[in-house]
């Protein structure tokens, strides 16, 4: 990695690259990220590996322990119950405007949501793990212009738990056009107040992407003991 005078581009270098490194599993599961040896393999100082680690951390793909930081791996065996959660609070948004007919989608807040996405349609990113946040905030907003912060803000708590792992669910150009499609409709449909075809697809766009991240993350886990087994 070649250096550069800015700290603040080089930090965001480092962070991308140990973040690629994190989620294809090149990173033993049990080695000790040491801001010496980082620094070394990236060919940069240690203070743009310190911040670098420090949004790790904050991402969840890094963990603290016994000796310092690890890269974070994912319980396959905790996400069902953490996606049944999501899957809950998130129709119970529309579940609740449904059922009483003086509630709506308030179109001030999920309308300005629904023109990112249209913008990000016509002006697609490239496939990132980064891309979890933007979702996450489509997600958050639509829970909370049903009308009902309590549910979003519990939305959000349980992003936090399971956003390492959903970072898989963005690393190809498919995901990322189904994604995008998906949000539109769902957004569409509740400001329309078709509830329930707005249900149906919800259930059906974050179904999808469990299938996908449980799958992927189980390749993430077994590349990673792979890269254990074989290491010196």
């Amino acid at each position: 990695m070649a250096r550069r005078e800015s700290a603040g581009p080089l930090s965001d270098q480092v962070y991308l690259a140990l973040r690629t490194d994190l989620m294809s599993g090149q990173i033993p599961p049990g080695q000790r990220l040491g801001e010496e040896r980082l620094a070394e393999t990236y060919g940069v100082s240690r203070t743009p590996v310190r911040e670098a680690l420090a949004r790790l951390l904050a991402d969840g793909l890094v963990q603290r322990d016994v000796g310092g930081l690890f890269p974070y791996r994912p319980r396959i065996d905790e996400l069902a119950g953490l996606y049944e959660l999501r899957i809950t609070l998130e129709l119970q948004g529309i579940a609740r405007v449904r059922a009483d007919e003086l509630l709506h989608h308030d179109p001030d807040v999920l309308g300005p949501e629904l023109d990112k996405w249209y913008a990000l349609r016509k002006e697609m990113p490239e496939p990132d793990a980064g891309f979890v946040v933007l979702d996450e905030q489509f997600h958050t907003v639509l829970l909370r212009a049903a009308g009902n912060q309590a549910l979003s803000d519990a939305l959000v708590n349980v992003n936090a738990k399971v956003r390492p792992v959903r970072m898989f669910d963005y690393l190809t150009p498919d995901r990322m056009t189904a994604t995008i499609d998906e949000h539109i409709s769902v957004a569409e449909l509740a400001l329309d107040r078709k509830l329930d075809a707005a249900y149906d697809a919800l259930l059906t766009h974050i179904s999808e992407s469990r299938e996908v991240v449980i799958e992927r993350a189980e390749q993430a886990l077994s590349l990673a003991r792979m890269a254990w087994a074989v290491r010196d």
